[in-house]
């Protein structure tokens, strides 16, 4: 029995392992060459005689033993291309030379093959897959870190994100991200913290660096290379695409659930793998939660606006768009009133919208606008007036977070948002006639020389566009569930 066994287990290995690449998976991935002048990149701007060392994302439980779909830590992901849990990297400013005599800049930890948890969780590309796949000469399996011996003291600088203390330790694998992070803490001789987590002054000065990390990825991630245009661009379009296919399918009686997966059918229907971010569905006065994401009502109104604020994320870039329409198909007086000057707001902020200019002035253009007309509406007294009715900002980086990393002044080829609203919520103190109105108009934009460009007019943007748009017809119109609970006869 033991040998059937050891003989299973050898022919369970090796299936799994003739699909370290999978035929399965889509050949449009950033390249590995890509990744690796990444890694370049940030090692010309790190610190003299500095090293950065980078975690992948733990693995959130969902509840009991059912875990989230895994996604991996941005910059891990930008710096490396491993989608896999449970692996480390270190990026060095200079050369190192190990006890063999090898001499190398960089080195990962990753997650070791595993016949038996492949045919559970999934395929493991492992320490050969990621110097095949991913192009690293220095690849190593997780069990190794604990033995890696380098003298992180002899650094100026160690490079890394603090601890957010929300890593579940798996006490059967030591090797796990947990056991990884535990080990790195003995290796650089971590500061260790009192109850009330904050560090005892009686620790000795070290060259531990918690913060130099984000300025540095902030520099590269917020300037986009030609590779990360192109797949932002289909995840605009393929978010775009499901603001119109909602919009010729919208009916008065559907529920902010149903709108909501019309959405997302789209996005997967283009192999989009995952949302930038939680779909936000609101009808009426639920518009007026900025990041509504219950979804829950059962049935919108014929006199509703809708706010929808989707992203799809395609290969690990997320775009972010909003529309804003009406469940019947035509605007009512107030609605338009309030959806053509959000509208102008957000017009007036794309023109100003170039390099050199600070990412907060585009919020100050899109407010002088609004508030000029609310007063205009007799919504508030002065331009002046503290209010609810544009409570946020107008403007952040799109990328490989919906909120990507990035500096606050605008150079071409940073991807951005511009995306004024305003929202009036029922009891307000306002003229009921404006009451349950929420409109946000929200476009992706990539910074030029001379100025921006729209990525994401393909999505009806204008009163009379969406209204146009809402008259076509819908092949979804005729797709019919039977009923959960049959009519009585």
């Amino acid at each position: 029995m033991k040998h059937k066994l050891i003989a299973f287990t050898l022919l369970l290995f090796t299936f799994c392992s003739s699909f370290g690449q999978s035929p399965d998976l889509p050949n449009d991935f950033l390249s590995k060459e890509w990744h690796k002048e990444r890694r370049q990149k940030l090692r010309e701007s790190m610190p003299a005689n500095s090293v950065a060392i980078f975690f992948a994302n733990a693995v959130r439980n969902r509840s009991n033993d059912v875990d989230y779909v895994y996604h991996q830590d941005p910059d891990f992901f930008y710096l490396t291309g491993y989608r896999e849990p449970e692996a480390v990297l270190l990026i060095f400013k200079d050369n190192q030379t190990a006890a063999n005599g090898t001499v190398y800049n960089e080195i990962i930890f990753v997650q070791e093959r595993n016949a038996m948890r492949e045919m559970w969780t999934g395929r493991r590309i492992g320490a050969e897959g990621t110097k095949n796949l991913l192009g690293f000469e220095q690849a190593f399996n997780g069990s190794q870190f604990k033995k890696y011996n380098v003298e992180f003291s002899k650094f100026s600088e160690i490079l890394f994100y603090d601890f957010q203390n929300d890593v579940r330790d798996n006490p059967r694998d030591s090797t796990d991200l947990y056991s990884l992070i535990e080990q790195f803490k003995e290796k650089v001789n971590y500061p260790k913290k009192d109850n009330s987590l904050t560090v005892l002054k009686e620790q000795p000065k070290n060259n531990l660096n918690m913060r130099g990390l984000h300025s540095l990825m902030a520099s590269l991630r917020g300037v986009k290379t030609t590779e990360e245009i192109e797949l932002l661009r289909k995840a605009v379009m393929i978010s775009c695409v499901g603001q119109v296919e909602v919009m010729k399918a919208i009916e008065p009686g559907m529920s902010e659930r149903e709108i909501q997966g019309i959405h997302e059918y789209v996005f997967k229907k283009y192999q989009a793998e995952d949302l930038g971010y939680p779909s936000i569905v609101g009808g009426g006065h639920n518009g007026c939660i900025l990041h509504y994401t219950d979804n829950y009502k059962p049935s919108l109104d014929n006199k509703e606006l809708i706010l929808m604020d989707l992203g799809a994320e395609f290969h690990g870039y997320t775009a972010d768009i909003t529309r804003t329409i009406p469940v019947n198909g035509k605007f009512s007086p107030e609605q338009k009133k309030i959806y053509e000057l959000v509208l102008s707001a957000q017009e007036a902020s794309m023109k100003a919208c170039k390099p050199g200019v600070e990412l907060s002035h585009l919020t100050v253009v899109s407010r002088d606008v609004v508030n000029k007309g609310l007063v205009e509406l007799g919504i508030i007294k002065t331009e002046t007036e503290k209010h609810l009715f544009f409570p946020h900002g107008v403007s952040h980086h799109i990328g490989l977070d919906v909120h990507d990393k990035g500096h606050r002044v605008l150079e071409p080829n940073m991807a951005i948002t511009i995306e004024p609203g305003v929202y009036i919520p029922d009891n307000s103190a306002t003229d009921p006639k404006w009451w349950g109105i929420a409109v946000r108009i929200e476009d992706d934009y990539l910074i030029t020389k001379e100025g921006c460009e729209l990525l994401s007019g393909y999505a009806p943007r204008t009163v009379a566009d969406i209204e146009a748009m809402m008259k076509q017809p819908s092949p979804l119109q005729k797709f019919k569930l039977p009923e959960l609970e049959p009519k009585k006869k």
